[in-house]
């Protein structure tokens, strides 16, 4: 059996990167985290439904967080990393599991911006506040509404309470990674009329600029520039520190 020359084997590194590249998406929907001389920027889809420690049916288009996090953690001790680009199109989902996701992004020591296209809804509001920079489409919505529980619930006082200490874990960590007040969120929050046969506001991207909700109205474009503008401050300090006196 002849053996392949120097020359035939860099021929098959872009298929195998390629197949590898497939396989990351159809498993888990991420691309892999960069190599060497690859984007120095990761980016990070949320989308459909986030899952938490149920599964959803087959049918359900849904962002499992127990694949989230191991990738958070993978890009944040990649050196070949600088800024993590986390793009946002999702109706909510599991609270626990989407504010666990919002503690990671929050906690990372990379730059970090979040882009809101089509939607970011339910508990997809702290995700998207988690960034460093947070954007939103113009035509881009965030439904703000009180937690929900499905399936039976036993109507006792501890229940209420429970559910009183889970949305106020979400109302602290919202207005603590952005501008707005916790009066203005909560009168979204509880807003009636709003939406239909429900309580809670949907929130368009101009408006939520403008409740100071999110940082910026725009796309991939600003998002992309600010993040690294991020990047070079953060080089600039960290060279300015690295200085010795």
């Amino acid at each position: 059996m002849e053996e392949q020359t120097p020359e035939q084997q860099p021929e098959q590194q872009p298929e195998n990167q390629t197949k590898a590249a497939i396989e990351a998406i159809q498993q888990f929907g991420q691309m892999n985290v960069p190599a060497a001389n690859e984007s120095n920027i990761f980016c990070l889809t949320i989308v459909g439904q986030i899952e938490g420690h149920m599964v959803l049916p087959p049918q359900n288009k849904t962002t499992k967080y127990e694949h989230i996090i191991p990738t958070l953690v993978a890009a944040e001790q990649n050196k070949n990393i600088d800024g993590i680009l986390i793009i946002l199109n999702t109706v909510g989902g599991d609270v626990e599991a989407g504010l666990a996701i919002a503690e990671m992004i929050a906690s990372l020591t990379k730059p970090t911006v979040t882009v809101v296209v089509g939607g970011g809804h339910s508990i997809g509001v702290p995700i998207a506040v988690s960034s460093t920079y947070s954007i939103i489409a113009e035509s881009a919505t965030m439904t703000i509404h009180p937690i929900r529980l499905t399936g039976l619930v036993i109507g006792v006082p501890q229940t209420f309470e429970y559910m009183e200490k889970m949305q106020e874990r979400v109302v602290r960590f919202v207005i603590s990674h952005s501008r707005i007040t916790e009066e203005q969120f909560k009168e979204l929050m509880f807003r009636t009329g709003e939406l239909n046969r429900d309580i809670g506001t949907a929130v368009g991207g101009i408006d939520a600029v403008k409740y100071g909700l999110m940082d910026e109205v725009g796309g991939i474009g600003q998002a992309l520039g600010k993040l690294n503008k991020l990047i070079d401050e953060r080089k600039g300090i960290t060279e300015t520190e690295g200085i010795k006196q």
